[in-house]
């Protein structure tokens, strides 16, 4: 044993003081750390706890509903919840799996395939249900599957007020129409807050709000309700009964600019928009442009009153009802050997139009073609308006500037068409449009002068007279002024023989117009295509009704009116 012990090594006494002052060294670094986190800088421990409990989550803003002109809701937000889950932590059985997909009306499979992904820590399994829906979810218990508010649009005219309105997207952000050209002022902002949650997602407690959501703001149209689906009722009619492809038409206070109605059919229904076409979709009123045809000889005439070189009554030689320019020729469907200015308009003479246009310089026809607003997007503030397409008058042709003196050779929108009309419906002033109530009366720019607005004006009476292209668009007890409008429509770069434009263009009372009205109807293909048989009668029942609803005081004696005859029917245009 004593030899064992002799055998045994000694350890340096420095050593073992070295182990004693590592160990000490390592305590104290390991305290001095701890004491820096904890006391000094305590910020990074906070990120990393708060990072595995606290959260921050949106609070959603609750959209501004959109009011028609007398405060009838046309669009309001109701609260739903949407089912969102952690695919890591679902665990779904069977029987929970069909429960799930009973109750968001889902293939089991898409649920499957939604949650497959299990590197995804968020993911929605249904948008916007109905808060019984997501508290029947809820019931199930299932781990990791969760809800949040949200809120979803309701539109409560539904069709009659679609292409007004438009819609929001599944984020609750506008889409079409008035949702999205005024999304910054409905659409408010979100707000958030802090939350801490377990580690199975759900909220033990509401720590704190970072920013309040702000609530968007409230917008009243110039739609005025009522009108709105008076308007819309006779053009689903006018299509019924022509067999047409569509139709769209614009109802305009000229006193104010405000656009009381614009409806289009086909339409759809905003509030369940699963099936549906670009055709329904389509605001034709704003932004479809055509050939206006025969509504546009009033802006010639215009032009040319303005320049001096014709009056109301200055004889205009027509030739038997046919001019030839060049290869082509021009024809009249009531030919005469000569027509006054104010009949040209009365009788929609081509010839007539024609030969007035030619007698104009070309810069000054473009030139005021282009102040009425033909070839400029209506500043309406929608979307998707066409500018529509007035050529630079340094391309015409004499053929061109005579057959754009009766709307062939130039498009426009039906908006941009009642724009222009308000020059008529006044003394000469463009009056701006607006979709939103207006609370003075508009002052628009002078185009023309008192005299020529009121010569034009009565000219557009006497083709609504029997005699003229329009006698139905005549109403009982209130003086009617107004266009027709028939033009076949282009095809694969020509035009088609047996596919009209109908339209009509006027305003009540003539005698101190209140209302314009500009109709339109897309290929009628039941025997009647011209404007003053077309779209005329749709006109009267609009006009007739919405001057009721207005409470406008009568100017015209409260008499049956009398049309002509089958046979002497006077509808016919030259197109």
């Amino acid at each position: 044993m004593a030899a064992a012990a002799q055998g045994l090594v000694r350890m340096p006494v420095w050593r073992a003081r070295f182990v004693l002052a590592a160990l000490v060294a390592g305590f104290l670094l390991i305290a001095g750390r701890s004491l820096y986190l904890q006391a000094v800088k305590t910020d990074f421990l906070q990120e990393k706890g708060e990072a595995r409990y606290a959260r921050v989550l949106e609070v959603p803003a609750t959209r501004g509903r959109i009011l028609d002109r007398n405060g009838e809701a046309l669009a309001v937000s109701t609260p739903v919840k949407s089912i969102w889950a952690i695919p890591s932590d679902v665990s779904l059985g069977s029987t929970q799996r069909k429960k799930v997909a009973s109750l968001l009306v889902m293939d089991a499979g898409e649920i499957d395939r939604r949650l497959s992904d299990g590197s995804r820590d968020f993911v929605y399994l249904k948008r916007q249900v109905s808060p019984e829906t997501a508290e029947a979810v809820a019931a199930l218990g299932i781990k990791g599957v969760h809800e949040q508010q949200e809120y979803r649009r309701y539109y409560p005219a539904g069709e009659v007020t679609a292409h007004i309105v438009g819609f929001t997207g599944v984020d609750d952000a506008g889409q079409e129409g008035v949702e999205l050209s005024h999304q910054a002022l409905l659409g408010g902002r979100a707000g958030s807050r802090r939350v801490i949650k377990d580690r199975l997602g759900q909220i033990v407690e509401d720590v704190e709000s970072i920013r309040a959501a702000q609530a968007g703001a409230d917008l009243t149209l110039s739609i005025d309700a009522r009108l709105q689906s008076l308007v819309f009722g006779a053009l689903k009619a006018a299509v019924e009964a022509h067999r047409a492809k569509a139709a769209a038409a614009v109802l305009v206070d000229v006193r104010t600019g405000e656009v009381l109605a614009l409806a289009n059919v086909p339409s759809y229904n905003p509030n369940n928009r699963t099936r549906l076409s670009g055709a329904q979709l389509r605001n034709r009123a704003v932004t479809d442009m055509f050939e206006p045809g025969s509504t546009l000889k009033p802006f010639t005439v215009a032009a040319a009153l303005e320049s001096g070189k014709v009056q109301p009554g200055t004889l205009i030689p027509t030739a038997g009802g046919r001019m030839t320019i060049g290869r082509y020729t021009i024809h009249d469907s009531h030919p005469a050997a000569a027509m006054t200015v104010a009949q040209v308009i009365q009788k929609s003479s081509n010839v007539g139009a024609a030969k007035i246009a030619l007698g104009l310089p070309r810069e000054a026809m473009w030139d005021f073609f282009r102040r009425v607003g033909f070839g400029a997007a209506p500043p309406v503030g929608f979307p998707g308006a066409a500018s529509g397409r007035l050529r630079p008058s340094r391309t015409w042709q004499p053929i061109e500037q005579a057959t754009m003196a009766y709307g062939h050779g130039i498009a426009v929108s039906l908006l941009q068409l009642a724009h222009a009309y308000t020059v008529f419906a006044t003394d000469g002033e463009l009056v701006p449009l607006t979709l939103v109530k207006a609370t003075t009366f508009a002052s628009g720019e002078k185009i023309v002068s008192t005299e020529t607005a009121r010569a034009v004006r009565a000219m557009l009476e006497l083709a609504v007279q029997n005699g003229g292209t329009a006698p139905r668009a005549r109403i009982m007890g209130w003086r009617v002024a107004g266009k027709t409008g028939t033009a076949h429509k282009q095809e694969n770069g020509a035009y088609a023989a047996n596919k009209y434009l109908s339209s009509f263009v006027g305003f009540a009372p003539a005698s101190a117009p209140r209302l314009l009205f500009a109709v339109m109807v897309d290929e009628p293909s039941a025997g009647q295509y011209y404007g003053g048989s077309v779209a005329a009668p749709v006109f009267a029942q609009v006009m007739q009704g919405a001057l009721r609803t207005v409470g406008e005081p009568y100017d015209a004696p409260l008499e049956p009116i009398q049309l002509p005859g089958e046979g002497d029917d006077d509808a016919r245009e030259s197109t």
